[in-house]
């Protein structure tokens, strides 16, 4: 997966434990910072893609990101079935 989109986020300018918190606080300053990120759509798919089970990715916390995971394995399933 091409990762060239990686130099224009947001993320670089600030420490990485910023988008790696302990806590919800933590969580919704990262959000916070992702959701004017001109990249955050293809940081949420490579998060998705590489299965990346830590941090804040596009905007979207660890349960995020496996909650849409699993919705997404959901319709390709009933997809597949039709």
């Amino acid at each position: 997966m091409d990762t060239e989109w990686m130099a224009d986020g947001l993320c670089r300018n600030y420490p990485a434990e910023t988008f790696f918190p302990r806590d919800g606080v933590g969580v919704i300053a990262a959000q916070r910072i992702c959701s004017s990120c001109p990249v955050a759509h293809a940081c949420l798919e490579y998060a998705l893609a590489n299965h990346v089970d830590h941090g804040v990715w596009g905007g979207k916390s660890e349960r995020e990101r496996r909650r849409i995971a699993r919705e997404r394995r959901r319709l390709r399933v009933r997809g597949a079935a039709s």
